[in-house]
């Protein structure tokens, strides 16, 4: 990548340097069944911790070789100079000539990140401080004289994503009066199913839209002030909505008095957001404590991931592991298979952040990449999967890399339930890694020699959760460093969204008059009639 870049250090195309030709002329790595046979040593060789977070490698085809070619690719690529120009609030999302700055949003009081000379760590503090006192307020009752029941979070990607995944992961710990809801789809069936069986009078709206501008949300958004209009008038506006958002121009239009408006800024990639005012529906149902302990576990690893060396780094092990099986292996998915329910979203939350964020084909200096990007994520929790896909992954023709997470001491009393799921999770990574030999009954025959990382929390607490958001986040940093793109942008979201807007009136109007968008021949072929065929059963 140029010089002029932020945390430049590399050639634009890693695929073109001599540490990515030595990667590719390591020997095919033996069996995991041999590692393990050849090293009693393995399990513990392999197994990293992060903070509170134990990740066990071993059963990868890692061994020190390839480990030291990996790091030599990282280290060619400037994974460590880009990591500390992240950090620093250098403009590393080029694209958008903007910082990237979801690391302050958990910087302790007293560290001094800045933006174009200001220290943004006490702006941070000052949001985190006016969420806590409104979320005090709401369950403590006291919120517009009312006693609200239920928050209604509206949004749509990073907006939704994040606080609703960790809203469901934190259920042990939220308020017992307050239930959570999350509106994201413009399907009116979406907001239909939640406002059911509501009480306007005890219904609290969050609206989050960085630029309150986004189709989706401004649309199930007016919908839910126009149920809130009919049944206690247009006063209540005030009293039932809040905004989280930077536009206060058009908020105060929605009828959203801005003082009722929380902030976040331009260096918050929506997907990276959780930590910020995005979150106010989590911290409203976990409180402000609880809250500050998400954002200290995110640090933890934050730390981790900044001080710890390449050899012990586990973001950078990861993220390298996932760069290897992809492009070297041509492993083109990775499953995350989160043995507790209460992770359920955790996978869905990690496509957005890991497909929006490294599915790019263009080089930050506007080449195209010399490899794959971008693995494909996806995941159920277990046991549910074992009954689905599981097969596939034992006895299919693709090999999907897959990460495991399990946690020791569960949030709820059934200690059975919790003993089988884990000695289902720990059988799963044997049976993939070793197989069965059955060579009478080829079809019972179970090849293994299929990877998984093992991630194991103690618990899951908003600590914990912290921890595993802000490994991921980093993993996906890395791996954004090594294929040299910028994974902090989304512009291939922007061209579907403007042949919508251009579709909506072509699918209502008449099509009678000339100048009439709803008139044929504005688009291909079947487009056109795509819509006509709309047109007429509308």
């Amino acid at each position: 990548m140029p010089e002029n870049l932020p945390g430049a250090v590399s050639p634009a195309d890693i695929t073109t340097t001599r540490a990515w030709s030595a990667l590719l002329a390591r020997p095919t790595p033996p069996s995991l069944r041999r590692l393990f046979d050849a090293d009693a040593e393995r399990a513990e060789r392999f197994t990293f911790t992060a903070a509170d977070l134990r990740v066990d490698c071993s059963k990868t085809h890692l061994d020190d070789g390839t480990l030291g070619a990996l790091l030599d690719v990282a280290r060619t690529a400037g994974v460590e100079q880009r990591r500390d120009a992240m950090f620093a609030g250098e403009r590393i999302n080029v694209t958008e000539d903007r910082p990237v700055l979801h690391v302050a949003l958990r910087a302790p009081i007293g560290t001094s990140i800045a933006v174009d000379g200001r220290d943004v760590v006490p702006d941070v503090h000052g949001v985190l401080d006016r969420m806590a006192a409104f979320a005090d307020r709401v369950r403590d009752a006291t919120f517009g004289g009312a006693r609200i029941t239920d928050v209604v979070n509206i949004g749509i990607g990073g907006s939704d994503l994040g606080p609703a995944m960790a809203t469901q992961a934190l259920a042990a710990f939220a308020h017992p009066r307050i239930r959570s809801h999350f509106v994201s789809n413009v399907d009116g069936a979406d907001i239909h199913r939640t406002l059911s069986g509501l009480d306007p009078a005890t219904t609290l709206f969050v609206v989050a839209s960085k630029t309150f501008t986004t189709i989706e949300t401004i649309t199930n958004a007016t919908t839910a002030r126009g149920w809130l209009v009919d049944a206690l008038g247009v006063d209540a506006v005030a009293d039932h909505f809040v905004a989280v958002s930077t536009n206060a121009e058009e908020v105060a239009a929605f009828g959203i008095d801005t003082d009722a408006m929380f902030g976040f800024w331009d260096w918050v990639g929506g997907r990276y957001s959780v930590g910020s005012a995005i979150g106010l529906t989590l911290m409203i149902a976990i409180g402000p404590d609880r809250f500050r302990e998400l954002l200290v576990g995110m640090r933890a690893v934050d730390e981790h991931f900044l001080g710890a060396p390449l050899e012990s780094n586990v973001p950078v092990l990861m993220g390298m592991l996932g760069v290897w099986y992809a492009d070297v292996h041509g492993h083109d998915t990775k499953a995350v298979l989160p043995y507790a329910q209460e992770l359920a979203r955790f996978p869905a939350y990690l496509q957005q952040l890991d497909m929006e964020s490294n599915g790019k084909s263009v080089r930050l200096d506007g080449g195209p990449v010399g490899t794959s990007t971008g693995p494909i994520v996806w995941g159920e929790p277990g046991t549910n999967g074992q009954h689905a896909f599981y097969q596939l992954l034992h006895q299919g023709t693709r090999i999907v890399p897959v990460d495991f997470i399990g946690v020791a001491r569960p949030n709820h009393p059934h200690q059975h339930h919790h003993d089988l799921l884990m000695a289902n999770l720990f059988a799963q990574a044997e049976a993939l890694a070793f197989g069965r030999e059955n060579p009478d009954e080829p079809y019972r025959h179970f090849d293994g020699d299929r990877p998984s990382t093992m991630v194991l929390l103690e618990q899951l607490t908003p600590s914990t959760l912290g921890q595993l958001i802000a490994l991921y986040e980093h993993v996906v940093f890395v791996q954004g460093a090594v294929w040299g793109i910028n994974s902090f942008d989304q512009w291939g979201v922007e061209l579907g969204k403007e042949l919508a807007g251009r579709i909506v009136p072509e699918l209502t109007g008449s099509g009678d008059e000339p100048g009439d968008p709803a008139r044929p021949g504005r688009h291909d072929g079947s487009t056109d009639a795509l819509i006509a065929w709309y047109r007429e059963r509308r």
